[in-house]
């Protein structure tokens, strides 16, 4: 394994990393404040189970091809941000129940966000070039352990990392909603505002160039 200063320095920087507020962590914040809390923790848990595609991608050697082939990157990047586009469209559209005034949550609407959020960080490249810029920099080549194993554990560090740091958004966001629920109309405007940052997000990632 990598020498303990080396490690000391990855734990240090991945901290760093993982709270500093990034998609992840307003994807998962956008869920809760749009679906409820339940729908945040799934959205958190299908990003986290998303990113060992990255991790294991990045020990293949894949995200390589994201460098060596330009377009499909880009292509890549565009899907995935008309994806957000598309899920912060649904929010917008999605009705109020006529009796309560509350929009109305559909009963799958956690296992909706689950398998939505799988898709969003399959589809985000910006993690596989993550993993694959920053991971190298804390592997030990003459280390007993194979290259390759040693990218699959640091980088399950590091996705757990940044799963801690976008459960404890959710649970920032769901004690917000908490004390707004009571009101149908600050309902409406939470599920708007969850809308608005998938929306933003989408059209965030689609703008940037690199």
């Amino acid at each position: 394994m990598p020498s303990t200063e080396l490690l000391i320095a990855f734990f240090a920087t991945t901290a760093i990393f993982a709270y500093i507020p990034g998609p992840a962590m307003l994807y998962a914040a956008g869920q809760t404040v749009a679906r409820g809390r339940w729908s945040g923790l799934t959205a958190a848990l299908g990003i986290h189970l998303g990113g060992y595609f990255h991790v294991f991608a990045a020990a293949a050697g894949l995200s390589v091809l994201f460098h060596a082939v330009p377009p499909l990157y880009m292509a890549v990047k565009l899907f995935g941000a008309l994806y957000l586009i598309w899920l912060g469209v649904c929010l917008f559209r999605k009705r109020a129940d006529g009796e309560t005034g509350l929009p109305v949550i559909e009963r799958k609407s956690a296992r909706r966000a689950f398998f939505e959020s799988i898709t969003v960080e399959v589809l985000n490249p910006k993690t596989a070039i993550f993993f694959m810029a920053f991971l190298p920099q804390f592997i030990d080549a003459s280390a007993a352990l194979p290259v390759w194993l040693q990218f699959v554990a640091l980088g399950t560090i590091v996705n757990l990392m940044f799963s801690s740091a976008d459960i404890a958004c959710v649970f920032l966001a769901g004690a917000m909603v908490a004390r707004l629920r009571r009101s149908g109309r600050a309902q409406r405007l939470m599920q708007r505002a969850g809308g608005t940052v998938l929306v933003g997000l989408g059209v965030h990632v689609a703008l940037q160039r690199s």
